[in-house]
């Protein structure tokens, strides 16, 4: 449910300006395939079929999303169409057993519906996803109407992104923060969506921040070290340096 995401986690324009941050509005699909309150289990089905989709968000009649009914809210109609369940089965799959006995969107649709605001990040909705064990998302504004859907596929467009506006984006962001300097001597390679980082870094504790300001940024596959050997100091280190004091 949108009432589940804090302020942080809806996003903002800002954020979506800050470097390449995606947000969910940029790969939602916007023309969605529903179904009413009032939708019969037949029209259900034929309109899972003819737009090729495996669930439908429902919508009550000021469009605002109250449910999601999917192939897996249909099956139990199937399923239970010639027998009828034991003691144990009734007990354990009530809400199945009535889904089976039910022929309309309202009593089919499993609610109310997880769903995900516009300004979301790509990460904070995979991470719905992954947790809720959805394929998919509604996204809705404040009030709950239905702008989209996003898919885990759209989510996956983002690796698509080329090589090298990675690599300017963690020169800009990355680098160019924790390595200060007009010669920085960090070295920045991206191959296949794989970060390498190269070169002398002075602090090696910067590694783990390095990596996970890398992985942070969108598109990025994995990142990789490959650091050359710290020099030793040269010159004069004290008072007493190359020969005795006064």
């Amino acid at each position: 449910m949108t009432g589940a995401w804090t302020e942080e986690e809806r996003g903002t324009p800002a954020q979506a300006a800050h470097g390449y941050a995606h947000v969910v509005s940029d790969v939602m699909t916007r023309s969605v395939a529903t179904v009413g309150l009032r939708a019969t289990f037949k029209d259900v089905v034929r309109t899972l079929q003819d737009r090729r989709v495996s669930a439908l968000p429902v919508l009550d009649g000021s469009a605002r999303v109250v449910g999601v009914v999917s192939e897996a809210d249909l099956l139990p109609k199937e399923e239970f169409r010639d027998r009828d369940p034991d003691r144990r089965t009734q007990l354990r799959r009530m809400a199945d057993l009535a889904k089976a006995g039910s022929d309309t969107a309202q009593d089919l649709m499993t609610a109310p519906a997880l769903t995900t605001p516009p300004g979301a990040t790509l990460a904070q909705a995979a991470r719905v996803m992954a947790r809720a064990r959805v394929k998919r998302l509604p996204v809705v504004d404040d009030t709950g109407r239905l702008l989209g859907i996003v898919s885990r596929a759209d989510l996956l467009k983002v690796f698509l992104r080329d090589d090298e506006d990675i690599a300017e984006q963690v020169r800009r962001e990355v680098t160019a923060y924790l390595f200060p300097g007009p010669a920085s001597d960090i070295r920045v390679d991206v191959h296949d969506g794989v970060v390498h980082l190269g070169g002398r870094m002075r602090d090696r504790s910067l590694v783990p921040v390095a990596a996970r300001l890398v992985r942070a940024v969108e598109g990025v596959v994995d990142v990789r070290f490959q650091l050359a050997p710290t020099r030793a100091p040269t010159g004069p280190i004290g008072p007493g340096a190359g020969g005795r004091a006064g």
